[in-house]
């Protein structure tokens, strides 16, 4: 399919094809009728230049959007093509950015939370005519502060340098991003957990959380923190492991 801009289609002509179409499912006119109202596939996908992706990608999601929606088209609705394949290529596009575009895929309560504050950024800029503190943007989406800055640093994650970007290093020379990294960390494999888990240990009870702190951080054993607590040790192991597991079972679905 080309990608040239074609002059406006026959809109007659587009839906004679249409009607045939819906009668035969002859493949050619689909075909003829995507590449006829291809323009609109085009501009709709242009809107979305300059955000990162790719432009041939995204003209290609917009190009399947149209043949999907002219699969779906029925004439008898009394509503043009263009009207009806516009909702259906903005939607994709969409679900294009939303699903794929990230190269660090965060946890979906995160990832989904970072649209949604892209949105109320764009509405509260409008409404009060600057950039909204990080509190109103958190009241706006009823939730915490902490919880906006999380979503918008993961926003860094779409995009990552590439490695043989050139990177500025000392004396004003330049040097390749992958001359810079450090040899491999052992504990790699436990960043993404460790980062997960202040969110995690939060919805916790304020008894469990502190159980928690009392072991892992603190390092206490079970019989000094079933004194400090004023609990039997048995009590201690049942609550710690019952809470090991609450745990384990959230960062397995926030994965």
């Amino acid at each position: 399919m080309g990608r040239a801009a074609a002059a406006a289609p026959d809109k007659d002509a587009v839906r004679h094809k249409l009607e045939e179409y819906g009668r035969t499912h002859d493949a050619r006119l689909r075909d003829e009728v995507v590449v006829e109202t291809q323009g609109l596939a085009i501009s709709l996908a242009s809107r979305f230049f300059g955000r990162g992706e790719d432009r041939d990608d995204l003209v290609q999601v917009a190009m399947l959007g149209l043949s999907r929606a002219v699969d779906r088209f029925d004439p008898d609705r009394g509503i043009e093509l263009t009207t009806f394949a516009a909702v259906t290529i903005l939607g994709d596009l969409k679900r294009y950015f939303r699903d794929q575009s990230w190269q660090v895929r965060p946890p979906r309560r995160v990832h989904d939370l970072y649209l949604q504050a892209q949105r109320s950024l764009d509405e509260l800029t409008h409404d009060l005519g600057r950039s909204p503190t990080m509190r109103e943007l958190a009241d706006g989406l009823g939730v915490n502060t902490e919880e906006v800055v999380e979503a918008l640093e993961a926003g860094g994650l779409r995009h990552l340098p590439s490695l043989d970007a050139p990177a500025l290093a000392f004396h004003d020379e330049t040097f390749d991003l992958d001359r810079r990294l450090g040899d491999i960390d052992p504990e790699l494999e436990l960043a993404d957990g460790r980062a997960m888990l202040p969110a995690l240990l939060r919805r916790l009870p304020p008894r469990e959380r502190e159980l928690v702190r009392l072991r892992f951080l603190e390092g206490l054993s079970q019989s000094e923190i079933a004194r400090q607590l004023d609990v039997s040790q048995m009590q201690v192991s049942r609550l710690l492991t019952r809470t090991l597991a609450r745990l384990r079972t959230w960062a397995t679905e926030e994965e």
